[in-house]
C-alpha cells in the first residue's frame, strides 16, 4: 500500500514540475531517482503516464531548448545539438527542434558574433585573427562551412 502512495506522490510532483517549464525524459528520470524513486517500473509507469497526458512531449522540449540556447545563449546547431543529445532526445525531436531556426537569422547571429569578437580581440596578423574567430564561432556551436563563407566575406570587404 505504501508503494502506491508513493507512486501517486510522485507523479504529482512530477507533473507539478513539467506544468511549470519543459522537462525531457532524462530529466524527470533523474528527478525521479533524487527523489527517491528505486524501482525502475515505477519510473517507468511515471514516464508513460506523463506522456500519455502530454506534460512530457520530446518535441514540444526539443523545440523550446533549441529558440532558448539560440536567441539567448547565442549557440549555433552544432552545440544545440549536442546539447540535445546529452539530454538523450531522439533525433527525429532534435531535427524538429532545429527547424525552429530561421536561417536568416541564423546567419545575423553568425555574423554579429564574429564583428562583436573581431571588435575584442588582438592578433599579430590576419591569419592569426581569423583562426582566432573562426576558433571563438566553432566553440559558439555554428558550423565550419558558414564560418569560413562569414569571415571570408567580412576580410573581403
Amino acid at each position: 500500500m505504501g508503494d502506491k502512495v508513493d507512486t501517486e506522490v510522485l507523479l504529482l510532483r512530477a507533473m507539478k514540475a513539467c506544468s511549470g517549464r519543459e522537462y525531457c525524459i532524462s530529466d524527470i528520470s533523474s528527478m525521479l531517482d533524487r527523489w527517491g524513486a528505486e524501482d525502475e517500473n515505477v519510473k517507468e509507469q511515471i514516464i508513460k503516464r506523463l506522456l500519455k497526458e502530454k506534460f512530457i512531449d520530446e518535441q514540444r522540449y526539443s523545440r523550446a531548448f533549441v529558440i532558448d540556447h539560440f536567441r539567448h545563449s547565442h549557440w549555433g546547431r552544432v552545440k544545440i545539438t549536442m546539447g540535445l543529445r546529452y539530454k538523450k532526445v531522439s533525433p527525429e525531436a532534435i531535427a524538429a527542434g532545429l527547424e525552429a531556426i530561421d536561417d536568416d537569422e541564423y546567419m545575423d547571429l553568425l555574423r554579429k558574433t564574429i564583428e562583436d569578437q573581431r571588435k575584442k580581440i588582438r592578433a599579430k596578423n590576419r591569419y592569426d585573427l581569423k583562426g582566432k574567430l573562426l576558433r571563438h564561432a566553432l566553440g559558439r556551436g555554428f558550423e565550419s562551412d558558414l564560418v569560413y563563407r562569414v569571415i571570408n566575406s567580412l576580410f573581403d570587404e
